[in-house]
């Protein structure tokens, strides 16, 4: 399977503060904590290597400079520095690499860095079309969903809906989309109200541009973990918290 997708590189998000799993965050980056004794990054990197993907880069902000012992233990990864994490939204990560994407022959995937992955199975798929990773969720969400038109296009990525597709912190972008997805990010940054953009923000604002699908994944094969108390749920070492 290596030689089958040897085109792709990978940007993992990993820049984050996380608040919500204090106190263990005081002291580590929330992507090092482990879960079953890995770290949940290296289940996201592990899973991406299984698939073959060949080039990483690790966007890191609080606490960056514990990610640097990845550069040693995987070939092709290198970690940089979102020096803007703390002042504005996600968005300054993917802009971080923003010259990375308007320059690229790969194909890409933007994943968030806090994932357990259950199963690599999920990244074994030939994707075709430029997509994020969605769980079916019946009722009414309040999270990052998507809505989809009658041909399975995205026609908005956004929060709160019903009876549709959740984002699971996994998105692959065609190379021609992924440039265009780099200029675009570029071109946001900087203007009034930037500051608190998420990238899906800019990725919903030109769905006229960008065509995207959704890619089905299943309940558990993906587990973003938030709290302390979604990672006592998954881990139960971590009880005594």
């Amino acid at each position: 399977m290596k030689d089958k997708y040897m085109g792709e590189m990978a940007i993992l998000m990993a820049a984050g503060l996380g608040t919500r799993m204090r106190p263990l965050t005081d002291t580590i980056p929330k992507p090092l904590i482990k879960v079953h004794g890995k770290p949940m990054i290296e289940t996201v990197i592990d899973g991406l290597r299984s698939r073959g993907v060949r080039k990483y880069l690790v966007v890191s902000g609080y606490l960056g400079g514990q990610f640097r012992y990845l550069e040693e233990k995987y070939d092709n990864l290198r970690v940089v520095e979102n020096r803007d994490y703390q002042a504005v939204n996600n968005i300054s990560s993917i802009y971080t690499v923003a010259d990375e994407l308007i320059n690229t022959d790969d194909d890409v995937f933007i994943c968030e860095s806090d994932l357990y992955i259950s199963e690599q199975s999920i990244f074994a798929d030939k994707l075709t079309h430029s997509c994020y990773f969605g769980r079916m969720v019946r009722g009414h969400s309040d999270d990052w969903v998507f809505d989809t038109d009658n041909n399975g296009r995205i026609t908005r990525v956004g929060k709160t809906g019903d009876d549709c597709y959740n984002m699971v912190g996994v998105a692959w972008f065609k190379k021609d989309d992924v440039r265009l997805l780099g200029k675009l990010i570029r071109e946001a940054y900087g203007k009034p109200g930037y500051e608190a953009l998420f990238w899906d923000d800019v990725v919903d604002r030109n769905l006229d541009k960008l065509n995207l699908v959704v890619h089905a994944i299943e309940d558990g094969q993906i587990i973003e973990i938030d709290t302390v108390e979604e990672l006592k749920a998954v881990d139960n070492t971590y009880s005594g918290i």
